[in-house]
């Protein structure tokens, strides 16, 4: 079974990963773009596909507030 963690940061803190991807794109032709916040993306693997989706998604979001995200400055959302 396969499990998505989506990380982004809170909507409060900056973003300068965002800003430098948003100036880069300006400098090559894509104008309009108003701002991009930039995050991450974790796929994981289980072998105990038998455990029930609301277990999984339980795990999944004991490991985010762990290791995973950093809660202080990332939000998260689990998609099992």
């Amino acid at each position: 079974m396969k499990a998505t963690v989506v990380v982004t940061l809170k909507p409060e803190v900056l973003d300068p990963q965002g800003d430098a991807v948003r100036r880069a794109l300006g400098k090559l032709g894509f104008e309009g773009v108003k701002g991009v916040r930039v995050g991450k993306v974790i796929e994981i693997e289980f072998d105990d596909a038998q455990a029930p989706a609301t277990d999984l998604a339980e795990r999944l979001r004991k490991m985010s507030d762990e290791i995973l995200a950093n809660p202080v400055i990332e939000d998260f959302e689990v998609k099992v």
